[in-house]
């Protein structure tokens, strides 16, 4: 499968913004500081992006980019297509030309993969990897608390329970 790191990190920019954007604006910089993704490579990715309404850019003071509708209505396949990325496993792109101009005898095989891949991607929200990720998040913040309490540690006034 030819899934490159475009159609990841485009993933996980959006994830990142989806995760921030409570805060206002997320900043492109901000972005590729925490996932250490190139910013010019983010500039390039939020374009495209942006062409296809996935997000909204905000000029100006405090501008930076929001998601252009709701994180649980934007799949992780769209996502992907929006950056041009291809969701094939054929060797020929789909051409049927895989073996001297002529289809090869795994061909269905291959597309079929194609299908399934794509079904499951279009059935994963970005709202979902959002939820996985505070559901981590805070599983790990009790853990911790979990920790300290064992060791004979007090929590401090507003950490979390």
């Amino acid at each position: 499968m030819r899934l490159t790191t475009k159609g990841r990190f485009a993933v996980t920019a959006m994830l990142d913004l989806a995760l921030r954007q409570g805060n206002g604006p997320v900043t492109l910089a901000g972005i590729a500081d925490r996932q250490r993704i190139s910013l010019s490579y983010l500039e390039q990715l939020f374009g495209k992006l942006r062409r296809r309404q996935l997000v909204e850019s905000v000029r100006g003071p405090g501008g930076g980019y929001c998601l252009a509708k709701a994180a649980h209505d934007i799949s992780v396949a769209e996502i992907i297509q929006a950056v041009d990325e291809p969701i094939d496993a054929t060797q020929c792109g789909g051409k049927e030309n895989c073996l001297e101009e002529h289809r090869c005898m795994t061909h269905d095989l291959w597309a079929s993969l194609n299908v399934t891949i794509f079904e499951y991607l279009a059935s994963v929200s970005l709202g979902q990897l959002v939820d996985n990720q505070r559901a981590k998040e805070h599983a790990c913040d009790v853990a911790v608390l979990q920790d300290k309490r064992a060791n004979g540690s007090k929590p401090t006034a507003g950490a979390p329970v």
